[in-house]
C-alpha cells in the first residue's frame, strides 16, 4: 500500500503521467511552457524583419479559403490518427502491462524529446546542434560515473572514460564488434609499416619496446604475431603516445602514414595473409545472447560462425567452466580472441553473468599470454548501477579485479539498497562494470526515456578513435563534432536531451533511479512470489517459474511444497508493511530476494493435468497451453481491443541448441520428456512500473493472479478435450482394387488423430463392389469415414484377435458426398501404425531426398509421405508405376521405404497453409502431381509398425543399404493436403494481420483524400 509518509515513493510518483493520467496537468502545464517557448524563440530572432515588412505567413494567406481547408485538413487527420493510436497501442503505462521492456515514459524524458524534436538538431555536426551535442557529451560522462569509470583521471595511468549515445543496443554492440576489430590489427598495421621496405615507420629504431600481455618488456620488431595479437588494450593504445614521446611522432602524421595498413583500408583479409594467420579470431558469447552478436559479426565481416556461443548453466548464466575451455583451446591451438561478452541482464531471463569471474578468467590467460576484451552487454541492466553505493569505493586503475569487495555492502551480505535490494551476488558483477573495456547500456530501456536511446561507453575513451576517420586525440582534450565517432551519422539531437534531462531530473544514483528500481525490485519479487506458488496439488495446471526456490536445491519435495505454503501465507497474503513488519522475525524480505531473478525479468512456465490429474507429458502439448494463454494476454490483431485485455504477458522460447542441458532440467521440473528435440515455450514478465505493488489497495497482484489463473484453467479444458483418449469419427484415403489399402487421415493437432496408419483391408460384398466402381470412375480421392465414432487404437489392438478388428464406414468423394452408408469393413493387417506426437518427431526435415513409406501388391502399388515433424503435409499416391533393378527382392517388402533422390524436403518445408496456395496438380505445377518421375531408392523399414519414426530417417543412410533403385512415375491416382493435417479446430484463423493493419491505418488517408475529391 502507498503510503503518504513514504518520500521515496512521492517522488517516484511524480516522475510519470500515471497509469491514468493522474499526473496529466503538470504534463499539460510543461508542454504549454514548450510552446511558449519555442513561440518567444522564433518570435525573437530579427524580430525586426516583421517591424521592416519581412511578413512570411502574413495574416491574409491564413484567413484564405484554402489555408483553411488544408488546416482544417490537417486538423481531422491528427485526430483521427490520434484516435486510432490511442484505441489500438499497447497500454505500457499501465502496471497491468508486464510483457515486454515497454512501460510508462519519465515526464522529463519526454519533454526533452519533445522539447528538442522541435528544433530537429542533428548530433552528427556540432554547428548543427550545439546544445544537444553538450547534452550527449554529458550523457556519455554521466553513464561512465554510473558505472565507475573514471571521468577526470588523478594521474596519467587511469584510463579517461568516454560515452556517446546511439539508437540503440544493437548499434552499440557493432561499435564494440568494430572497436575490438580493429584494436586487435592495429599492432599488425604498425608491424607492417615498419618492416616493409618502404614502409613510413622503417625508421623506428629497434629500441622501442612494449609489454607483452605476460608483463615483459621486449622490442617491438622482435614479438612474435601470437604476441602482437595478444597485447593488452592499454599497450596498444599507448603506441601512438610512445611514438610521440620517443621520435616526436606527431599523431595527424601517425595516421596518415597507418593509413594504407590500416584494417580499415587494406581490409582483414591482406593482414591475415601477410601475417599468415590461418585460425580466426573468434568471439565469445553466451549461447543465449542477443541476436544483434550474430548480426553485428556478420556485419563487420568477423563471420557469424566466429561468434563461438558459450553453453550456459541451469540459471542461464554463462557457464565460466565451459568458458575456460574454449579459452584453453584457443591458446594451445593459438586462435586469437577479440573478446568475450558479458550478458548484464538478459532480455529473456533477467540474468546477470558472473562477470567477475570472467574479468578473473582473463587475467589468468593473460599471464598465459592469451589476452582479449571484455565487453558487458548491459542494455537492460546497466541503469541497475545506480542501486550501487557511490562513496568509499576503491576503484582500482589496472586491469585485475583484485580491488573489487568481496561483499558490497555490510557483512552479513543482505544487500545495500533500503526496501528490496539485488543478490550480493548480482551487486558484485555489477560493480565489476568499472572494470569492463566497453559497456552497452539502453536508456530507452531501464532508463524509462523514449526510443531511440542506447549508449556505449568506453573505460578508455581512447578506444573511440579507432572507429573514426579523424586524427586521434591522445588525450580527451576539446570535443568537437560527437558525430564522427561510431557506425551512426545523422542521429536525433532529441534522444540526448531527453536522456540527458531524465538522468539529471531522476538522478544516477540510489536515491534516484536507484530507488525507482529498487521499487520496481521489489514488485518483481512479489510477481516471482505468484508465479511460485500460484499452482497448488488440486489444480488443473502447474506453474514453474525458471528460476528454482531455496528448497529446491534440497531435492525434497516436502520441502518444496512448505516453502510455497509459506510463501502464500507470508507474502501473498500480507501487504507490503506487513512483510517489512515481518521480516526480522521470519526473513520474509530474504526469501523475497532469493525469488526471481537478478534483474525484473520472471521467467515462468505451464503444464496441464489431464482429467485424471496425471500430469501432460508431452512439451508441444505444453506449448499449445502456454500459446493459447499468451495469445488471449496480448494484442496481435486488429481486431483485438487492447481496453479489453486484463493482464499483458510476453513468451519467448527455449532452444536445445541455445539452453542445453538448461532447457532439459526445465522440461524435468515441468514433468515434460527430456529427450524432446522440441524447444520449450517460457512466460515472461518484465517489470519496470514501480506502482504495481503500490496501488491504496494491497491486492493488486494478488488480483491479476486470480485473472490469469481463470485464463489458464479456461485454456487447460481445450487442452484435455484435444488430447481425450475417447472414441472419435476417423476418415482414411483409399488405394488399390486386388487389395484394398486404407492411409489415415492425420491430423497433428489432435491427440486421437496423431498417428500415421496404413492398413490392409477388406469391404463387405456390396461395399467393395461399389467401391470398385467409384474408384475406377473418377478422378476425386475416394475417402472411407467412420459411421459412427470408434476408438481406433483399441480397435487396432483387435487385429490378431479371433473376433478380428471390424467397424462401419461411409465411402464418399468431394462432389457427390457419402455415395454408399455402413460398409462392413474388416482390418486385415497393420502396416503402420507409428505416433506422431512432438516426442517422435525429428528435430530436422530430411535434406537431399524426401522419403515414402511403399506398399501394395506387386500389381498396385503405392507410397505415402512420411511425417517426420510438424507441420507437414500429406503427398498420397496409388497405382504408381515402379522401375527397379531389383524388383524381386523390393516387391516382397511391402511397408518399406521408399526416397525420391533429389527432392530437398528441407529445403521445400513448411508448405503452403492452405491448398488453393499450392501449385496446381492438375497442370502439372507441383512437383507431386500426375505423370511426374523420379528417381528412387528402396529401403528395408528395419521397426516394427507400432514402432516410434523418431530418428528412422537418418538410420537409412547410416546403417543401411539400399535394397533396390530405379525410377518412379505417379499414376492420376494423387492427393496432395496441407489444411486437414495440420488444422488446428480450436484456433481462430487469422488470415493476413499485416494486411487488415495496413488496411485499418490506411483507411485515415483514404477518408481524407475522399473529402478532398469531394471538395473539388
Amino acid at each position: 500500500m502507498a503510503s503518504s509518509e513514504d518520500k521515496t515513493h512521492q517522488a517516484i510518483s511524480s516522475y510519470f503521467i500515471g497509469p491514468h493520467a493522474e499526473n496529466l496537468p503538470e504534463f499539460r502545464k510543461n508542454i504549454t511552457a514548450l510552446l511558449d517557448e519555442l513561440q518567444l524563440t522564433r518570435e525573437r530572432y530579427f524580430s525586426e524583419d516583421i517591424t521592416n515588412g519581412y511578413s512570411f505567413i502574413p495574416q491574409s494567406v491564413q484567413d484564405s479559403a484554402e489555408f483553411k481547408r488544408v488546416t482544417a485538413k490537417i486538423s481531422k487527420a491528427v485526430q483521427q490518427t490520434a484516435r486510432m493510436i490511442g484505441r489500438h497501442s499497447i497500454p505500457f503505462w499501465s502496471p497491468r502491462y508486464q510483457a515486454h521492456m515497454c512501460t510508462d515514459l519519465s515526464m522529463p524524458a519526454m519533454l526533452g524529446y519533445m522539447m528538442t524534436m522541435m528544433y530537429n538538431p542533428n548530433n552528427v555536426a556540432i554547428e548543427a546542434s550545439p546544445i544537444s551535442t553538450v547534452a550527449e557529451i554529458e550523457v556519455g560522462e554521466d553513464l561512465c560515473e554510473m558505472f565507475g569509470y573514471t571521468n577526470k583521471p588523478k594521474n596519467k595511468n587511469e584510463p579517461t572514460a568516454w560515452g556517446h549515445v546511439t539508437c540503440g543496443g544493437t548499434v552499440a554492440n557493432l561499435e564494440s564488434i568494430w572497436v575490438a576489430r580493429n584494436l586487435k590489427f592495429y599492432p599488425l598495421s604498425v608491424r607492417k609499416a615498419m618492416g616493409d621496405p618502404d614502409g613510413p615507420l622503417r625508421f623506428v629504431p629497434d629500441s622501442f619496446s612494449v609489454r607483452t600481455c605476460q608483463g615483459r618488456l621486449k622490442p617491438f620488431r622482435e614479438l612474435t604475431t601470437w604476441e602482437l595479437l595478444n597485447l593488452k588494450s592499454k599497450t596498444i593504445l599507448d603506441i601512438p603516445e610512445q611514438l610521440h614521446e620517443q621520435f616526436g611522432i606527431t599523431p595527424t602524421w601517425l595516421q596518415e602514414a597507418l593509413d594504407p595498413y590500416n584494417i580499415q583500408t587494406c581490409g582483414k583479409d591482406v593482414l591475415e595473409r601477410h601475417f599468415k594467420l590461418e585460425k580466426p579470431a573468434v568471439y565469445f558469447a553466451p549461447s543465449t545472447a542477443h541476436y544483434s552478436w550474430p548480426k553485428g559479426t556478420a556485419v563487420m565481416g568477423l563471420g557469424s560462425e566466429n561468434l563461438v556461443k558459450v553453453d550456459v548453466d541451469d540459471a542461464a548464466r554463462i557457464d565460466i567452466d565451459k568458458l575456460r575451455e574454449h579459452l584453453t583451446k584457443c591458446l594451445e591451438e593459438q586462435r586469437p580472441v577479440y573478446a568475450v561478452v558479458a550478458v548484464i541482464g538478459s532480455t529473456e531471463e533477467g540474468v546477470v553473468d558472473p562477470l567477475r569471474k570472467i574479468l578473473a578468467l582473463r587475467q589468468h590467460f593473460q599471464a598465459k599470454g592469451l589476452s582479449f576484451l571484455v565487453h558487458a552487454d548491459a542494455a537492460w541492466g546497466g541503469y541497475f548501477a545506480t542501486m550501487l553505493p557511490k562513496d568509499n569505493v576503491t576503484v582500482s586503475p589496472v586491469d585485475s579485479i583484485g580491488n573489487i569487495p568481496g561483499r558490497v555492502g555490510d557483512s552479513g551480505g543482505d544487500g545495500i539498497v533500503p526496501d528490496l535490494s539485488l543478490r550480493v551476488e548480482t551487486q558484485e558483477d555489477l560493480f565489476a562494470l568499472r572494470y569492463c573495456d566497453s559497456i552497452t547500456v539502453d536508456p530507452h530501456k531501464a532508463g524509462y526515456i523514449p526510443y531511440p536511446a542506447g549508449a556505449l561507453a568506453y573505460r578508455d575513451g581512447r578506444l573511440k578513435n579507432l572507429v573514426t576517420w579523424t586524427s586521434p586525440y591522445l588525450s580527451r582534450g576539446a570535443v568537437t563534432s560527437i558525430g564522427i565517432y561510431g557506425v551512426e551519422g545523422s542521429k536525433p539531437g532529441a534522444a540526448a536531451v531527453a536522456t540527458w534531462l531524465s538522468n539529471r531530473c531522476i538522478g544516477l544514483n540510489q536515491k534516484g533511479y536507484g530507488a525507482l528500481l529498487s521499487e520496481a525490485c521489489f514488485t518483481s519479487s512479489r510477481f516471482s512470489a505468484l508465479w511460485a506458488a500460484l499452482s497448488k496439488p488440486e489444480d488443473c495446471f502447474i506453474c514453474v517459474p525458471f528460476n528454482m526456490l531455496p528448497s529446491e536445491a534440497t531435492g525434497d519435495p516436502e520441502q518444496v511444497a512448505e516453502e510455497k505454503e509459506r510463501i502464500r501465507t507470508e507474502i501473498l497474503s500480507k501487504t507490503n508493511a506487513e512483510i517489512v513488519a515481518n521480516d526480522t522475525e521470519r526473513k520474509t524480505m530474504t526469501l523475497l530476494r532469493a525469488l526471481g531473478s537478478d534483474l525484473n525479468i520472471n521467467a515462468f512456465a505451464l503444464n496441464w493435468r489431464h482429467a485424471d490429474g496425471t500430469l501432460n507429458t508431452d512439451v508441444e502439448e505444453a506449448n499449445y497451453l502456454m500459446s493459447r494463454v499468451v495469445s488471449r494476454l496480448s494484442v496481435d490483431s486488429p481486431d483485438d481491443n487492447p481496453t479489453k485485455i486484463p493482464l499483458y504477458l510476453t513468451s519467448t522460447e527455449f532452444s536445445k541448441k541455445d539452453y542445453g542441458r538448461c532447457v532439459t532440467t526445465f522440461k524435468r521440473r515441468l514433468g515434460l520428456e527430456t529427450e524432446s528435440a522440441e524447444s520449450l515455450m517460457v512466460l515472461r514478465n518484465v517489470v519496470m512500473s514501480p506502482l504495481t505493488s503500490l496501488s491504496t489497495r494491497g491486492d493488486f497482484i494478488n488480483m491479476l493472479g486470480e485473472t490469469f489463473r481463470e485464463v489458464i484453467e479456461e485454456e487447460v479444458r481445450i487442452c484435455q478435450k484435444r488430447n481425450e483418449d475417447t472414441a472419435d469419427h476417423h476418415s482414411f484415403l483409399t488405394h488399390g482394387t486386388e487389395q484394398i489399402f486404407l492411409s489415415y487421415r492425420s491430423m497433428f493437432h489432435i491427440a486421437k488423430h496423431r498417428h500415421q496408419i496404413i492398413l490392409a483391408a477388406e469391404f463387405d460384398e456390396a461395399g467393395a463392389e461399389v467401391y470398385r466402381d467409384v474408384k475406377g470412375n473418377t478422378e476425386e480421392e475416394v475417402v472411407l469415414k467412420t459411421a459412427h465414432k470408434i476408438d481406433l487404437q483399441a480397435l487396432l489392438k483387435e487385429v490378431d484377435s479371433e473376433n478380428g478388428a471390424t467397424f462401419l464406414g461411409n465411402l464418399a468423394t468431394a462432389s457427390n458426398g457419402v455415395v454408399h452408408h455402413s460398409i462392413k469393413v474388416r482390418i486385415t493387417k497393420i502396416l503402420k501404425n507409428r505416433p506422431l506426437r512432438s516426442a517422435h518427431q525429428d528435430e530436422h526435415y530430411p535434406s537431399g531426398f524426401m522419403p515414402f513409406y511403399i506398399y501394395g501388391t506387386s500389381n498396385e502399388i503405392h507410397i505415402d509421405h512420411i511425417l517426420t515433424r510438424a507441420p507437414n503435409i500429406t503427398l498420397s499416391a496409388g497405382n504408381v508405376t515402379l522401375a527397379l533393378d531389383n524388383s524381386e527382392n523390393a516387391n516382397s517388402k511391402s511397408g518399406a521405404i521408399l526416397t525420391i533422390e533429389g527432392l530437398h524436403e528441407a529445403a521445400m518445408q513448411t508448405f503452403a497453409e492452405k491448398n488453393d496456395e499450392l501449385p496446381s496438380t492438375s497442370t502439372g505445377k507441383f512437383f507431386f502431381s500426375p505423370g511426374k518421375e523420379f528417381a528412387v531408392k528402396i529401403w528395408e523399414d528395419s521397426r516394427g509398425p507400432g514402432e516410434s519414426a523418431l530418428g528412422l530417417v537418418t538410420e537409412l543412410l547410416t546403417k543401411q543399404e539400399p535394397i533396390a533403385t530405379g525410377t518412379l512415375t505417379l499414376g492420376e491416382d494423387v492427393i496432395v493436403d496441407v489444411e486437414k493435417l495440420n488444422r488446428d479446430p480450436w484456433k481462430e484463423q487469422e488470415d493476413g494481420k499485416v494486411a487488415r493493419w495496413i488496411e485499418r491505418f490506411g483507411k485515415i488517408g483514404r477518408d481524407i483524400e475522399a473529402e478532398e475529391r469531394e471538395k473539388v
